[in-house]
């Protein structure tokens, strides 16, 4: 299971050298599609942008037959279903094809209608094993998974914010898309109500798993439910896992319009801000995949209940960085000077992160480079850059669109 955590955190590959440039935004063209704060890319080269959407889509279709919607429970939801529901959302997105729409509600309708109804009255998922770690003999739980939830409901939400937002796809699948955010809506309260988020020193806030699950034979919550709000109870998730809830409930406030969202995820990414300290040149240092957020994440020696320190793994950080883009791009915590000394460290470390791709031309050059679009890890970069290249794209480039 690693190696598919490993490529869905979008481990390209990427190498080479170059100097740490600045963020050097482009020109957008009129009428132009990108994020508020996000700089129009340039053009890619007509025949590898055909060429890789053609090889990703190929792709993705043949690996839709393994169908992980049917299946995935527990934390593995997030890892198996997501980058299919990411391929989905941003292949509309880059192509204009209600085909991907199609594929993400099918998806997405046979994952709900797995959902069990649990102790206090929540749909959930859950899994033996759920929790995707050993700290507090967690997963020795039969527990659903916040992360896994937060993960593929964050691009069946951005779906259904697209859909109500236009016209032509409301009239079909409005009423889908109506049910969804619901759906999330209900699944953010679940998580609210179970104490699944800690406030932090300094007004930050992280996400948890707490040591409790369903009891196998009464069908109610094990001793630990009734302990969910101690503060001696409990583990921070890493950063990575962090950043992907916070994502889901920027996603939240974009398609609710409800500020709370957003004003939630602001203070994890204060925390996460907090983490990344800067060196004397300017970049920053690699940050620790994992600290302590307070006094639950301690043992009663005082030792932290996991190791703190780099992760060896480059593929956490592609993960950190991507959220830490989306957190500027709406506004939030991040200003351009930090997406400025992101991209020189990604640059002097020759850590090539595909989320500043429009950010910096050579951390862009080594993206096109070197991507794979018909590779696991392709499923869901190909279409989100596809996607991204629309805003550059000639005017008279319609035979993407049906």
């Amino acid at each position: 299971m690693k190696a598919i955590h490993f490529a869905m955190a979008g481990i390209l590959g990427l190498a080479g050298t170059g100097g740490a440039e600045g963020v050097a935004p482009e020109t957008a063209p009129a009428g132009a599609r990108t994020a508020p704060g996000r700089p129009v890319i340039a053009r890619m080269d007509d025949a590898k942008y055909h060429d890789w959407l053609s090889r990703w889509e190929k792709s993705i279709t043949a690996d839709a037959r393994n169908r992980y919607c049917d299946k995935a429970m527990g934390e593995d939801i997030g890892w198996l279903m997501t980058p299919f529901l990411d391929g989905f959302y941003y292949g509309y997105e880059a192509t204009g094809q209600t085909k991907w729409v199609d594929l993400l509600v099918d998806w997405a309708d046979s994952w709900v209608k797995r959902g069990v109804k649990e102790p206090d009255g929540f749909v959930g998922w859950p899994k033996a094993e759920a929790a995707g770690t050993q700290v507090d003999a967690l997963n020795g739980f039969t527990a659903d998974s916040l992360l896994g939830e937060a993960m593929v409901l964050r691009p069946i939400v951005l779906m259904a914010g697209e859909i109500l937002r236009t016209p032509a796809l409301k009239d079909k699948y409005g009423i889908k898309a109506e049910s969804y955010l619901e759906l999330s809506k209900r699944t953010y309260e679940k998580w609210s109500r179970r104490g699944a988020w800690r406030d932090t020193k300094d007004g930050g806030q992280i996400s948890i798993v707490l040591p409790y699950g369903i009891d196998a034979k009464t069908k109610q919550w094990t001793d630990g439910y009734e302990r969910r709000n101690d503060s001696h109870v409990g583990f921070s998730h890493p950063d990575n896992k962090a950043n992907l809830v916070a994502q889901w409930l920027l996603a939240m406030a974009d398609a609710t319009g409800e500020a709370k969202y957003q004003e939630q995820a602001a203070k994890w990414f204060k925390l996460m801000k907090s983490r990344m300290k800067l060196r004397d040149d300017g970049t920053f240092a690699i940050w620790n995949y994992w600290e302590p957020a307070g006094e639950w994440d301690y043992k009663p020696d005082s030792s932290t209940k996991h190791w703190v320190g780099v992760h060896p793994n480059g593929g956490y950080y592609v993960i950190d960085t991507e959220a830490i883009v989306d957190a500027y791009e709406h506004g939030l915590v991040f200003t351009v000077e930090d997406i400025r000394r992101l991209a020189a460290t990604g640059l002097a470390e020759k850590r090539y992160w595909p989320g500043l791709v429009a950010y910096s031309p050579e951390i862009r050059q080594h993206f096109e480079e070197e991507l794979k679009p018909d590779s696991w890890g392709g499923l869901g970069e190909t279409p989100r850059y596809l996607a991204m290249q629309r805003g550059g794209r000639a005017a008279n480039d319609r035979p993407l669109r049906k």
